[in-house]
């Protein structure tokens, strides 16, 4: 299928790596011009260095995604955002410190707030947007060892069928995607046991790839998908049925 995009603008938090940087490619490949958003202005900047390289139409913004202020300041007027950005701080409920709570849900969850509460709004003004926001299979199915990243990853499930039923009159849909274990820089560092062990417990008996997640996103970002709101799109090789 060829998706229409008619000339959108993106926002991608967490664009600088990983799932981010493969969705941000992939709409700039179909004509969006993507905005690569991340904490480090040399992840993102190389990001956007590679999309214009290819003949596509990016620029980077480095921003702290967590920091409220920050993200109202950076707030630029676009038709398409990507709530992707995250990170992990595992460990035992018990050993959990207070601070590895509390970064692990700003970053991964109230970072979706602020990022749709300030870009949101000239959203509804065109009567039309796409919000998508990366979530994963352990929000909805539980994760030993990842209390605070269980509970940020759940919180963007009910964010996002919230806002869909609160923008749905302005044409502006929200969904979720929800990646199993795919091939990135964690997963990379694995031991084979490890990997063993997760790839045993997936149908298709495969980690998956950047680009799987990619592919759905674009979709749901795409004219072809404006009758899709308030879902969670499950991309995990058959691990939760």
């Amino acid at each position: 299928m060829n998706l229409t995009f008619n000339n959108r603008i993106a926002l991608v938090t967490g664009a600088g790596r990983g799932i981010g940087k493969s969705i941000a490619e992939l709409l700039a490949k179909n004509g969006v011009t993507v905005i690569c958003v991340s904490k480090s202005a040399e992840s993102c900047g190389a990001t956007a260095a590679a999309i214009v390289a290819a003949g596509g139409k990016a620029k980077a913004l480095a921003v702290d995604v967590a920091d409220g202020p920050a993200v109202a300041k950076a707030s630029a007027d676009l038709d398409i955002l990507v709530n992707n950005a995250g990170i992990t701080k595992d460990g035992l409920l018990f050993r959990m410190s207070e601070d590895d709570w509390s970064s692990v849900i700003s970053t991964n969850l109230n970072s979706c707030y602020f990022w749709t509460k300030y870009l949101a709004r000239p959203m509804t003004q065109k009567r039309w947007g796409r919000i998508v926001n990366i979530t994963s299979v352990v929000g909805l199915m539980g994760n030993a060892g990842q209390a605070n990243y269980c509970a940020a990853k759940a919180g963007m499930i009910g964010f996002t069928k919230a806002i869909a039923k609160e923008f749905a009159s302005r044409n502006i849909t929200s969904n979720a995607v929800a990646p199993g274990f795919i091939k990135t820089d964690m997963t990379a560092a694995l031991p084979a046991e490890a990997a063993d062990r997760i790839t045993s417990v997936i149908p298709l008996k495969r980690l998956g790839e950047a680009s799987d997640i990619a592919n759905m996103t674009a979709y749901l970002c795409s004219e072809e998908a404006g009758y899709i709101t308030g879902q969670v799109f499950t991309v995990d090789g058959g691990m939760v049925m």
